[in-house]
């Protein structure tokens, strides 16, 4: 059956699916009732599996939740794979830990294309990788889709028209109609649910595909808080500091301690994750604000802030990467010059930079001194 795409007015974009996974915790019945009833919710996209190893320990439990609450139910698999081999292999463990957690035949199960793996693979690589991953799932009895960014559709890799599912996030929600050629746009991924702790990613469908392939019965009991909490969700409520300033910083840092990354640059903002100690961070802005000096890390679509540490001591939670001095050689430099220049070893020199002494340098060649 084909999907048919419903072509909206979208004057505020609309929660009509909302996906979660381990980071959301668990999620009762009750939780998913209430995005029906209060916020007009329809389906719900879980988190299955990432890469050829991990199963998400709660995607049996909201599947199980999801469909006790009347909702319609698809999942997803977080991609790693760089081959068409790898691909196929991550279809195959997904589509077994769909079983196994209950997604019922006919689902969607997408394969989330964001990662660093695939990030390093040209549009085409990427292409038959994906081709691959979802003609293996249909074996399991799955629907399929790709879920990515709106900068890396049609740039890191093929979403045809009427298919994709696709987030890009304005700054103002109101009045955006974004991506309503594919089957869903997501939107935000700080909204907020009554009875539900921290931030949700939602979505917006412009077709039928992720409510079973034909047109939702799912009804809210409680439409007008559904336009109010619709309307709530598409303002745009960060403010700028008044009091401080974000200043340039391109630092890495690795965490001594574990640390929240979360939407904001404040403790009341939700958390994207929780990042493990020694974890590296790479950063391009600071601030010090609400206690605390904050950094922004730059990520697939928008950016995470962390605390470095309280404002009495900025680095409490993180080392700083060490800082490196380059050289850049010029005409008439030799190994021994260069060494004798900047008091080192010949052979030192040499070795932090994976050469021999008798490898042969270049001018414009760079140095790693220190």
């Amino acid at each position: 059956m084909a999907a048919i795409f419903l072509g909206l007015n979208a004057n505020a974009a609309r929660m009509d699916m909302v996906d979660v996974s381990n980071n959301n915790g668990y999620m009762s019945t009750a939780e998913y009732v209430s995005m029906r009833n209060e916020f007009g919710v329809k389906a719900v996209t879980v988190k299955i599996s990432e890469g050829g190893t991990y199963k998400d320990p709660y995607a049996a439990s909201n599947i199980a939740n999801v469909q006790a609450a009347g909702l319609y139910i698809n999942g997803y698999h977080f991609a790693r794979y760089a081959t068409k081999a790898q691909a196929i292999a991550e279809a195959d463990f997904a589509g077994q830990a769909a079983k196994v957690a209950g997604l019922p035949i006919g689902a969607v199960l997408a394969t989330d294309v964001e990662s660093q793996e695939a990030n390093n693979q040209s549009k085409a690589t990427n292409d038959r990788n994906n081709a691959a991953f979802m003609k293996e799932i249909q074996k399991f009895g799955y629907r399929t889709d790709i879920y990515t960014s709106g900068s890396w559709a049609n740039n890191k890799m093929t979403i045809k028209g009427r298919t994709g599912w696709i987030a890009s996030y304005p700054y103002v929600v109101s009045g955006k109609n974004w991506y309503s050629t594919n089957h869903a746009w997501q939107w935000s991924s700080t909204a907020k649910f009554r009875i539900s702790y921290g931030g949700f990613d939602v979505s917006q469908l412009n077709s039928n595909y992720y409510t079973a392939d034909q047109k939702s019965t799912v009804k809210p009991t409680d439409k007008d808080a559904v336009k109010d909490n619709n309307r709530e969700a598409n303002k745009h409520t960060s403010k700028p500091s008044t009091s401080a300033k974000w200043v340039k910083e391109q630092k890495t840092y690795t965490l001594k301690t574990v640390v929240k990354l979360r939407t904001g640059a404040s403790t009341s903002s939700s958390v994207i994750t929780t990042l493990p100690a020694g974890t590296t961070v790479k950063t391009d802005q600071a601030i010090i604000q609400g206690g605390y000096r904050w950094v922004r890390q730059p990520r697939f679509y928008g950016y995470g802030y962390l605390a470095t540490g309280p404002a009495s001591n900025t680095l409490e939670y993180v080392k700083a990467g060490a800082s490196h001095t380059y050289y850049t050689v010029v005409s008439g430099d030799s190994w021994w010059v260069i060494a004798q220049r900047n008091g080192l070893s010949v052979y030192t020199l040499a070795a932090q930079n994976g050469k021999s002494i008798y490898s042969t340098i270049y001018p414009g060649d760079k140095l790693l001194i220190k």
